[in-house]
């Protein structure tokens, strides 16, 4: 445990970051219709992509 609590000043804005962008992400997609793939499996990658699956999506899986 004494070896993590150095860590967390920069594992905090990570995790909000990372939080942020899932939240921000599933709410762009519930609301968009044109999507490059079904919106469930984009679903699942912005949910288990941690912070690289809502940055797939908005760079690859929107289509505008």
């Amino acid at each position: 445990m004494d070896a993590i609590r150095p860590l967390i000043p920069y594992l905090v804005p990570l995790v909000l970051l990372q939080l942020g962008l899932m939240i921000y992400a599933l709410r762009d997609l519930a609301g968009r219709d044109r999507l490059n793939g079904p919106k469930w499996l984009w679903a699942v990658v912005i949910i288990l992509g941690q912070l690289i699956g809502p940055i797939l999506y908005f760079t690859v899986g929107r289509k505008d």
